[in-house]
C-alpha cells in the first residue's frame, strides 16, 4: 500500500469515527463537552486526507495528519480516564457547580442554567466494557500508526518493494 493510500485510509478512518459519533447523537446519545471536543481532530484529519487526495503525498500533510490523530488519541485517553475516575475532568461538566455556599439564589440559578446537561464523567454507552471514549482511543491509536507509516514516505509500506 502506498504512503498516499495510508494517509487517505487514516483520513477515512477519522471520517468514519466522526460519522459514528454523529449517528450516536442522532439516535439519542447526547454528547458531553469532551465528546464534542474529540470530534475536531478527526474532522481535521479527514480534511487533511482529502487535501492529500488532491495535492498528492506531501510530508507536511502527513505530519499534520499525524498531529491530528495524536491529538484525537490524547483527548480520547483523557476522556476515558475521566469516565473511569482516574483523574478529574473539567469542573463544569464533571462535578457540577462549585462554590454553592457563597452564591445568591440568582447566581445559583444562572450557574445551573449554564451547566451542561450531559456529564463528562458518566458513561452513556459501552461495548465489551469499553466506553465510546475508550473505543475512540483504541481507534485513534490505530490511526496514529497509519499516519506515522504515511509520514515515513516509503513507496510501499506493506509487501515487497
Amino acid at each position: 500500500m502506498s504512503h498516499k493510500s495510508l494517509g487517505m485510509l487514516a483520513g477515512a478512518g477519522s471520517a468514519a469515527l466522526l460519522a459514528a459519533a454523529l449517528t450516536f447523537q442522532f439516535i439519542g446519545y447526547a454528547p458531553c463537552e469532551l465528546c464534542i471536543l474529540q470530534r475536531w481532530p478527526h474532522l481535521a484529519a479527514a480534511v487533511i486526507a482529502a487535501l492529500m487526495a488532491v495535492l498528492g503525498w506531501k510530508r507536511w500533510l502527513a505530519a499534520l495528519g499525524l498531529i491530528a490523530a495524536a491529538t484525537a488519541f490524547g483527548l480520547a485517553v483523557y476522556h476515558a480516564g475521566v469516565e473511569m475516575k482516574l483523574w478529574l475532568g473539567p469542573q463544569h461538566c464533571s462535578g457540577g457547580v462549585s462554590g454553592l455556599a457563597g452564591m445568591s439564589t440568582q447566581d445559583l440559578m444562572a450557574a445551573l442554567e449554564k451547566a451542561p446537561v450531559v456529564r463528562c464523567d458518566d458513561v452513556s454507552w459501552q461495548l465489551f466494557g469499553i466506553s465510546m471514549a475508550g473505543w475512540n482511543a483504541i481507534c485513534s491509536a490505530i490511526l496514529v500508526a497509519l499516519w506515522a507509516a504515511c509520514l515515513r514516505g516509503r513507496k510501499r509500506v506493506f509487501g515487497t518493494v
